[in-house]
């Protein structure tokens, strides 16, 4: 394994991974959990990774294990996704976050992964594992959801609801 490789692309995309997952589950601790198993599963294939996308297989790893744990515990509302942000935490992080907890985490994943890590529909399926009509019906019934549901980010940039 080219581990200079690896180390170098880690360090790299640690952060992006990290913000991702944050906003996939809302929560610190498992956000970091995700990116340090999707690191643990990149580093273990990255001869076949290295020349590839290893970010996208990353995030798809994140995403896929997220929406698995979700499965596992659905007795667990969408709306308890954990509020551990502090009062210096900036309004507008505060705002996003709580409107991502009202998403289911399947809409939540495309969401992220279309406007917020910035991939292409295409891109957003591939990562998901998912057919391109999926990645819109979700990515529409998320914002249409954001749009009734929580108008505080219409306010955020100047338009009301």
């Amino acid at each position: 394994m080219d581990e200079q490789g690896f180390t170098d692309w880690a360090v790299g995309r640690q952060r992006q991974l990290l913000r991702s997952a944050y906003l996939l589950t809302g929560d610190l601790h498992r956000a970091e959990d995700l990116v340090q198993e999707a690191l643990t599963k990149v580093a273990l294939r990255w001869s076949r990774l290295a020349d590839g996308n290893p970010t996208g297989y990353a995030l798809r790893i994140i995403a896929r294990d997220n929406i698995s744990w979700w499965r596992r515990r659905r007795d667990v509302p969408t709306e308890s996704v954990h509020d551990t942000g502090t009062s210096d935490e900036p309004e507008v992080a505060i705002v996003v976050r709580r409107a991502l907890a009202r998403l289911t985490p399947s809409q939540r994943a495309v969401l992220v992964l279309r406007h917020l890590e910035d991939l292409t529909e295409c891109e957003t399926a591939d990562v998901l594992g998912v057919s391109l009509g999926t990645v819109k019906s979700q990515n529409a019934a998320a914002l249409a959801r954001l749009r009734t549901g929580a108008p505080e980010l219409l306010s955020l940039i100047g338009r009301t609801p």
